[in-house]
């Protein structure tokens, strides 16, 4: 087992989070907004290509963030009952 760490050593890292890309669907709460995440994957008895799609509720601190627009949300501590995710940037706007 080794030795506790000094306070004067370096900073530890945060442990890596789940992250995703989505679109926004919804934007009509206050410092919310609902990515939808497609993933493709194969079906374990068909062998067919399958679409699974998500709903995630992610954190927007500045509301700066509208339906259309392609963002990557990363996982984070429970914010409220259903919301866990926080957009981390926005990949893309609207048009």
């Amino acid at each position: 087992m080794s030795a506790p760490t000094q306070s004067g050593d370096a900073p530890t890292a945060r442990n890596d989070r789940k992250v995703r890309q989505g679109y926004v669907v919804s934007d009509k709460m206050d410092k919310t907004v609902v990515v939808l995440v497609r993933r493709r994957t194969i079906h374990k008895r068909y062998g067919k290509t399958v679409t699974l799609s998500r709903h995630y509720k992610a954190h927007d601190e500045h509301n700066d963030v509208h339906v259309g627009d392609r963002v990557r949300i990363a996982e984070t501590r429970p914010l409220s009952k259903s919301k866990r995710w926080r957009v981390q940037e926005v990949l893309e706007r609207a048009k």
